[in-house]
């Protein structure tokens, strides 16, 4: 089982980053094959609705445009499950996520990778400076996009967020800041025990939705 992980943050070893570390480590005790994509420093440019992918996309080619997308198309498709973890600005996720999104479009109508992403497990992880401020708007965007590429997005009531897992980058959530440390994330327990639960479930439901398609011939 391949679990693949999005970081949406477009800082390099950030609190993000580490968030979703912890989470495809609890992804891999569960006996899950694990990668870390980080979006920071790609390029990703914007879907253009240009529908290309409708009509000449080919095995080898997934979208018109040529830029670090190239490299992720093929992991995403290879994939079993994804968790996509964020940061939250201005209670949404991030630009950069954004575009890796709503470049997507070609798993959902591509002539050669049309409803690829179908069945496919997914999580949701939001990093957020306050408590209440945006996580749960974050998690339910890519909730939602998961639902568009008609895979199925987990819950863990025990998180805390219904939606996925929520986790504070400033202290207790109330937005101290400590200078000597830039990983405040990491101190958010609760939130690291939600983002845990989370690929946990993720592996879980894989294997159930794989016995699943196995037990009617789907496999």
């Amino acid at each position: 089982m391949k679990v693949l992980g999005i970081c949406g943050s477009p800082v390099k070893g950030g609190n993000v980053e580490n968030v979703l570390r912890t989470a495809l480590e609890a992804a891999s005790e569960e006996g899950a094959e694990t990668e870390l994509v980080t979006l920071a420093g790609r390029e990703i440019k914007g879907c253009k609705h240009c529908n290309w992918c409708l009509l000449k996309q080919t095995a080898e080619k997934f979208c018109s445009q040529d830029d670090d997308m190239r490299e992720i198309f093929p992991k995403l498709v290879a994939a079993d499950a994804l968790i996509v973890a964020t940061p939250v600005y201005f209670a949404r996720i991030s630009g950069q996520l954004a575009n890796f999104m709503d470049r997507t479009r070609v798993l959902v109508f591509g002539k050669a990778y049309r409803r690829c992403m179908k069945d496919k497990v997914g999580g949701a992880i939001a990093v957020g400076w306050l408590r209440h401020g945006g996580i749960e708007t974050s998690l339910l965007s890519i909730g939602y996009w998961m639902l568009a590429l008609e895979m199925i997005p987990v819950s863990v009531h025990d998180t805390g967020n219904l939606f996925g897992a929520g986790v504070v980058s400033s202290l207790h959530g109330v937005g101290k800041f400590d200078p000597e440390d830039r990983l405040l994330a990491l101190k958010d327990d609760f939130g690291l025990r939600g983002a845990k639960a989370v690929a946990k479930r993720v592996v879980e439901l894989t294997k159930i939705v794989r016995a699943g398609k196995e037990a009617l011939g789907q496999d």
